[in-house]
């Protein structure tokens, strides 16, 4: 099932600049591309190292969209022991994140509960895709601007480019909130699953549910 922004809030989005998400790597790359000119200084550091969006940017992005969330901070976690050791009592599903590369080049995110088993195999017939690995670090922090520990839906602010499909574990989104990390492994923040929908669209992708 796909899921698309309503009318009212692409008007929203298009007539309010500030809640568009913004990789000015990307935007340098594109003028200088359109331009046919060479990228040096200032310019060639900002298309080498995109400015990524930031925890602070990703919240503040999420209340100019009308999002209620909560935000906790707590140790770096980098496993799902680790993560219900300093979160699990918060309220709502708690969720892992993998990111996915197939043999095609194509990437993916599939976002499902911590608690789930996946069979890559199994995985593959459900998305549609081809023989399914896990996306190298440098990959993830190039098309998602984080690092391992970190992977989130809240990082599809960073695929400006639109190079990610976005599938959801089906049972996840029927909860009534859920908890991710807001680009650092060092806070979790909770959102509502309709919410969750509302922010994936605002970046330009069109999440679907599978079950797993």
């Amino acid at each position: 099932m796909r899921f698309e922004l309503t009318t009212s809030t692409l008007a929203r989005l298009r007539s309010t600049p500030e809640l568009r998400p913004l990789n000015i790597g990307a935007i340098i790359r594109k003028a200088a591309t359109n331009a046919s000119l060479p990228l040096h200084g200032a310019a060639a550091d900002a298309y080498d190292l995109p400015m990524n969006a930031t925890p602070d940017d990703l919240l503040k992005y999420l209340q100019g969209l009308g999002l209620a969330t909560e935000t906790h901070d707590h140790a770096p976690v980098f496993t799902v022991e680790e993560a219900n050791a300093q979160c699990g009592h918060l309220p709502g599903g708690h969720c892992k994140n993998l990111f996915l590369k197939d043999k095609k080049g194509a990437l993916w995110l599939v976002v499902c509960l911590n608690h789930r088993a996946i069979d890559m195999i199994d995985l593959r017939h459900r998305i549609g895709s081809h023989h399914l690995s896990f996306g190298k670090p440098d990959l993830l922090a190039e098309v998602l601007g984080v690092t391992p520990g970190s992977v989130t839906p809240f990082a599809l602010i960073n695929d400006t480019e639109g190079r990610i499909r976005v599938f959801l574990d089906s049972e996840m989104m029927t909860l009534e909130r859920l908890n991710f990390h807001p680009l650092i492994n060092s806070m979790t923040t909770a959102i509502t699953p309709d919410d969750l929908l509302t922010f994936i669209s605002a970046t330009g992708h069109s999440p679907e549910t599978v079950a797993l």
